[in-house]
């Protein structure tokens, strides 16, 4: 099943890995206790997305950090 990165904020897919990547992923990324299931999702049918940021995301948050507090800050 392929692997897909997705923001987190904004829900842009950010690109797709072709093929299985589950374990190589968990590897590559650093991740605390827990953390894995805030950023990785498995769906019903074997999918797997990455939650991370994307680019404009990334630049908006740089720009107004307050926006870190808002739990939904996109409208």
């Amino acid at each position: 099943m392929p692997v897909r990165y997705r923001c987190r904020h904004c829900e842009t897919e950010i690109g797709t890995l072709p093929f299985d990547a589950d374990e190589t992923i968990k590897k590559m990324h650093l991740f605390e206790i827990g953390e894995i299931d805030d950023y990785i999702e498995k769906d019903e049918h074997g999918d797997t997305t990455v939650h991370c940021i994307c680019e404009h995301c990334e630049d908006s948050l740089r720009q107004f950090p307050d926006y870190y507090a808002l739990k939904n800050w996109l409208q």
